[in-house]
């Protein structure tokens, strides 16, 4: 048996266990990651976050080879065992986990690299949170969504923010409250990968003070129904931006079950980039025996 110190945390009710592991030690396997998630019989969570260091794992020589600054790297697992690109959510609080734990010591206004699978992310620490650069977008094939709770299939829009989305609109906030997120909604034809799946509705009115706000849920790819999805909040933004046409904002305001979280879309010399910003929060550590 191996013991490991963890620490859980949350960002809008997306939760995670967090533990740091700077040179790859342990051995991380599908059955313990589910251990881990566990909520019956492990801590609980949507996903496990490993703190290791970009030089430790080889995913992480392709990043220090970009950015030789990004010198942690965030190991992130689905509660089932698999393997993610990133998660929107999970950033933010990895960055306060690590900071907490006086792996970083950044300045108030400092940016912080972190490798991931999808690539570097910047997160800027603010005084109310944290704001990732989520970086650029794409739009992907759309696809027919299926879930128990709609009376027909609807269209999804893809949409890529470093992991694969399929956002579709509902009629009115009913018609969300309603759907019966227990299990994987199905889409045509399915992606080879699987997707993130958001089902949204407009705000009455939409728009306020220049800021558009929209309300979804989520179905997560290896997860399930959580509280939040930050890569998925942004995925929705751009999918009703795309909509809406030229007369849509750049700002977000996306509610979700967990709380609210801002999108921003904002142009670079590579192209239009897609931010998250939200809170972080870190709730206990403690002590488990993995299997």
């Amino acid at each position: 048996m191996t013991a490991l110190t963890f620490t859980k945390g949350h960002g809008t009710g997306n939760d995670f266990v967090l533990f740091t592991d700077p040179d790859g030690e342990i051995d991380l396997t599908p059955e313990r990651i589910r251990f881990l998630c566990d909520r019956r019989f492990g801590i609980g969570a949507d996903g496990v976050i490993r703190a290791v260091r970009s030089r430790a794992i080889p995913e992480g020589a392709d990043i220090l080879a970009v950015e030789p600054e990004a010198e942690w790297f965030m190991d992130y697992w689905n509660a089932d065992g698999t393997v993610a690109e990133m998660c929107g959510n999970g950033v933010r609080v990895y960055t306060h986990y690590l900071i907490a734990e006086g792996l970083v010591a950044p300045e108030g206004s400092d940016t912080l690299p972190l490798g991931t699978r999808a690539g570097v992310r910047d997160v800027l620490i603010g005084a109310s949170g944290y704001t990732v650069d989520l970086g650029r977008w794409r739009l992907a094939p759309e696809r027919l969504v299926a879930a128990t709770g709609l009376a027909v299939p609807r269209p999804g829009l893809g949409i890529d923010v470093g992991n694969p989305h399929v956002v579709t609109v509902l009629a009115d906030d009913a018609e969300l409250d309603g759907l019966k997120l227990v299990s994987e909604p199905a889409l045509e034809p399915a992606p080879a990968d699987g997707a993130n799946v958001e089902f949204v509705v407009p705000a009455e009115p939409l728009l306020k003070n220049g800021v558009a706000h929209i309300r979804m849920r989520v179905f997560e790819r290896g997860v399930g129904e959580t509280l939040s999805c930050g890569t998925g909040a942004a995925a929705a933004a751009l999918a009703f931006r795309h909509w809406g046409g030229e007369q849509m904002p750049n700002s977000w305001s996306v509610e979700v079950p967990g709380g609210k979280l801002a999108v921003r879309m904002f142009a670079t010399e590579e192209g239009e980039h897609v931010s998250l910003s939200g809170p972080a929060e870190l709730v206990y550590s403690g002590t488990v025996e993995l299997p």
